[in-house]
């Protein structure tokens, strides 16, 4: 079915909740995709930071198969191999003593949100509900995250809204202090707003909001769902900033491209949970589990591959910013491994489709930012060619 006939289909049986590009995929390898007509595109989003370590990756790829002949689905009324060998493996390798296991970043989120009320009921009654959270965030789009997160435009139209949330600007840690009272349960936040902007947490800010939790008693909650699983040269980005949370989510890159989340706590908050408490039909079964344990295999088996991500991230904003340098329209670049953000002064998304054509895949986060999230894997070379690229469209929207 050629890219026309499929767009068509689409707009026929699907509901309307993408702005999709004109642009059929219909297989991948490595740091490339292609589609339906066979041409090749070096994909800089990477399902938008999901495929760590690129396309069909012959390991994760060898334990689907596997597994699909083995098992797929138990649901969580029996325990299975492949869920409990993955949770071991996250809480080795991280703050964590236990792992809730759900389908998606938003699922991961909502479990975090569910867990601290619970967990501050326990603690200090029903007074304690409140859950702060960032301008510019991004948790997820059930009733309980789009809340959760700070930005008007994925709340529109679904009011009335959840009480119990608040939203203190990015990186502000006097309007932090202030907003956190007696009623807050916990304090959720990305070390980098990958929707917002790519906006960078400092270590100042991430640093208040540690001490101001354990000062008042609240929790504080990591979205990991975008940074988590070496996306910025760490396994974890809070291990970038000598800091560890009490709860942390998880989902895009841990499953390499099948759908799994995670939310990850300390006993002390885990306890919050009990049987009945919580739940997920889906969640962690046998089938992505073994993908999930086979991307962080390969992930902590090749320690290169870490440090292969912070060298490429730093070689890629070196590039931004001596791009930058001479191209005016560039107004900023930010970022942290290989999540980065490139501030224009034109409109993002036309530069988006403008560097489509020329067979290179990245998105807008919003009408000024681009976000490129390239698997971890990407080389020079191929970096080289999305700045060269990036500075030719730009030049021709002048």
């Amino acid at each position: 079915m050629l890219t026309e006939e499929l767009m068509q289909d689409a707009r026929k049986y699907l509901m309307d909740t993408y702005a999709r590009y004109p642009l059929a995929l219909v297989r991948g390898h490595g740091t490339k995709v292609y589609d339906v007509e066979g041409r090749e595109y070096l994909d800089f989003l990477a399902g938008i930071a999901v495929n760590v370590l690129g396309h069909c990756h012959p390991k994760v790829t060898l334990a689907l198969q596997q597994q699909a002949q083995q098992l797929i689905h138990t649901s969580n009324l029996f325990y299975t191999e492949p869920q409990v060998r993955l949770a071991r493996v996250l809480v080795e390798h991280s703050f964590a003593d236990k792992v809730f296991f759900c389908n998606s970043g938003a699922e991961a989120n909502e479990a975090a949100i569910k867990l601290a009320r619970r967990w501050a009921h326990a603690k200090d009654g029903a007074g304690r509900y409140e859950i702060v959270s960032m301008v510019n965030s991004f948790h997820g789009r059930t009733l309980a995250t789009l809340t959760a997160t700070g930005q008007e435009k994925v709340q529109k139209g679904f009011e009335p809204l959840p009480e119990g949330f608040r939203h203190v600007p990015f990186n502000d840690a006097a309007a932090l202090s202030t907003a956190v009272t007696s009623r807050t349960a916990a304090i959720l936040v990305e070390v980098v707003q990958g929707e917002g902007g790519v906006q960078v947490a400092t270590p100042a800010f991430l640093k208040a909001c540690r001490d101001i939790s354990r000062e008042r008693g609240a929790l504080l909650m990591l979205d990991e769902v975008q940074t988590g699983i070496g996306r910025t040269g760490k396994l974890f980005a809070y291990e970038h900033f000598g800091i560890t949370p009490d709860v942390m989510t998880l989902a895009k890159g841990l499953g390499g491209g099948v759908p799994i989340g995670a939310c990850l706590a300390t006993d002390d908050a885990a306890k919050a949970f009990t049987p009945g408490s919580h739940a997920s039909t889906f969640g962690g079964n046998p089938f992505v589990c073994a993908a999930a344990l086979a991307v962080l295999e390969v992930i902590l088996e090749d320690k290169d591959i870490l440090g292969q991500c912070a060298r490429s991230g730093e070689y890629f904003l070196k590039g931004l910013q001596e791009l930058r340098g001479r191209c005016p329209a560039v107004t900023a670049v930010r970022g942290l491994g290989l999540l980065i953000g490139v501030e224009v002064a034109l409109d993002a998304r036309e530069l988006v489709h403008d560097l489509r054509k020329r067979g290179i895949l990245a998105n807008a986060t919003s009408e000024h930012v681009l976000r490129f999230a390239p698997p971890l894997v990407v080389t020079t070379a191929e970096i080289d060619r999305v700045v060269a690229t990036l500075g030719d469209v730009i030049e021709a929207r002048r």
